[in-house]
C-alpha cells in the first residue's frame, strides 16, 4: 500500500489548504483506489495559521468582534490549542482582503492585532503565535500596541490617529500602562520574509505599494517608520528597526519585538514543528506539497520548500503542485523539490482557474500519482 502524505498551502482566493488536500486526494485514488492519504494543512504564518494549527492539534476556533483596518467593527478568528496556546492571524483582524478597494496605508491599523492579543491573555494564554501575513497595514504594530495599553503621543501629548500616516508627529510612546500580563507571555511571530523595518528592504519600500501607498506615500510613511524606530529607541536603548522581519505585516514585526519582547521566526518551520509534521513522514512513500504559484521567490520562506527540505531528511520523493508556475524555478529544483505540476493545464483566465479548482486539482493529484508511479 502506497502512503502518501499532503501539506500543501492554501491556493489565495482559489481553496484553502485543507480544500486542496481534499482535491488531491480524489485524483490520488482514481489512480489508485488502495492508497493511503494523510492530509494536514499547513501555511506559512499567513492565510490558513489558525486553520491549520488548530485542527491538527484538536484546538478550538474562537470568533470576536475586533477593530478592521479601517476603525470599523470585523468578525476575526483565532484559536487556542493545548498548553495554554493561542494562535492569531493578523490579517483576520487587519487583512488586505478586507479593504480591497480602500486601501489607504496612511488609514489602516493594527488596533484588531492587540485587541485578539488580549482576548488571549483572557484565556489564560500564556503562549501566543501571531502570523504576520497579509496584512493591509504600515503603521510599524502601533495599532497594535495601543490595544495593549501603550501611548503614542504627538508633541501636544494628543494620541496618535489610527494609521501609518500619523507616526511622522510622534513625538513620544510611554508604556507605562502597558498591559502587565504581557511580562509572563511568551510570543512568537510566524513570518515568510526576512525584510527589516525600513529602508530599501525595508516594509514600505518593498510592501507598501501592494496596500496602496502611491510614490508620494511611500516617502512620508517611510519618515513615519524612520521615526517610530528613533522614538522607540529613546525608550528602549536597542534598534530593533534592523531585526531580521522587523518590517513583516507592515511593522507588525517590530512592534511585537519591540513592546511585546516577542521573537520573529520562519513560519513554515514553526507551524511545521507545531503540528508534528516530522514525526507524521516517517512512514510515508511520497510527499506532495504546493501553493498558489511557484517561483523562485518560493525558496524564500514559502511553505513548499519547507516541506521538501523536511521531507529530504528522509529521503522521501516530493512533487510539488502550484496554480501556476513562474520564473526561476530551477531555484525550487535546487531546494528538495523532485517535480513541479501545473494545475492550469491549457490557456484560460484567473476567473476560469478559480472556478475550476477541484476538477483542475483532482487531475493533478492523478497526474502527481502516475509520475511517481514510474519510478517503482
Amino acid at each position: 500500500m502506497t502512503k502518501i502524505l499532503i501539506a500543501a498551502d492554501s491556493f489565495k482566493g482559489s481553496a484553502s489548504s485543507i480544500e486542496i488536500s481534499n482535491y488531491l486526494e480524489v485524483g490520488i485514488k482514481k489512480a489508485d483506489s488502495n492508497a493511503q492519504v494523510y492530509k494536514y494543512g499547513i501555511a506559512d504564518g499567513g492565510e490558513g495559521t489558525v486553520d491549520s494549527v488548530v485542527n491538527a492539534l484538536n484546538g478550538r476556533i474562537i470568533k470576536t468582534t475586533v477593530t478592521g483596518p479601517l476603525g470599523e467593527s470585523v468578525s476575526a478568528n483565532w484559536g487556542m490549542v493545548e498548553n495554554h496556546t493561542a494562535v492569531i492571524e493578523v490579517a483576520e483582524p487587519s487583512g488586505i482582503t478586507l479593504i480591497k478597494d480602500r486601501l489607504n496605508p496612511d488609514k489602516t491599523t493594527t488596533y484588531g492585532v492587540g485587541e485578539l492579543i488580549k482576548k488571549a491573555l483572557d484565556q489564560n494564554a500564556k503562549k501566543i503565535y501571531v502570523g504576520l501575513g497579509g496584512s493591509a497595514t504600515n503603521d510599524g504594530g502601533v495599532g497594535m500596541a495601543q490595544a495593549l495599553g501603550v501611548h503614542f503621543l504627538d508633541e501636544f501629548r494628543n494620541e496618535l490617529s489610527f494609521g501609518g500616516g500619523s507616526l511622522v508627529n510622534l513625538a513620544k510612546i510611554d508604556i507605562s500602562q502597558i498591559d502587565p500580563r504581557l511580562k509572563n507571555t511568551t510570543i512568537i511571530a510566524l513570518s515568510d520574509v526576512s525584510n527589516p523595518l525600513v529602508g530599501k528592504t525595508g516594509a514600505t519600500v518593498i510592501f507598501g505599494p501592494q496596500k496602496g501607498a502611491t510614490k508620494d506615500q511611500v516617502v512620508s510613511l517611510e519618515k513615519g517608520l524612520r521615526n517610530l524606530a528613533d522614538k522607540t529607541f529613546q525608550v528602549l536603548n536597542k534598534d530593533l528597526s534592523i531585526k531580521s522581519g522587523a518590517g513583516a505585516a507592515g511593522g507588525v514585526g517590530f512592534g511585537l519585538m519591540a513592546f511585546c519582547n516577542a521573537t520573529v521566526k520562519s513560519g513554515i518551520t514553526e507551524i511545521m514543528k507545531l503540528i508534528h509534521l516530522e514525526q507524521r513522514m516517517k512512514d510515508v512513500d511520497l510527499v506532495i506539497t504546493g501553493e498558489g504559484q511557484i517561483d523562485g521567490q518560493s525558496v524564500m520562506g514559502k511553505v513548499p520548500i519547507g516541506v521538501a527540505k523536511l521531507a529530504k531528511k528522509f529521503d522521501l520523493p516530493v512533487i510539488a503542485v502550484a496554480g501556476s508556475v513562474g520564473s526561476g524555478i530551477e531555484q525550487v529544483y535546487q531546494n528538495g523539490i523532485d517535480l513541479v505540476l501545473s494545475s492550469t493545464t491549457g490557456p484560460m483566465s484567473l476567473k476560469q482557474a478559480i472556478l475550476l479548482t477541484p476538477q483542475l486539482l483532482e487531475q493533478a493529484g492523478y497526474t502527481a500519482y502516475k509520475a511517481f508511479s514510474l519510478n517503482r
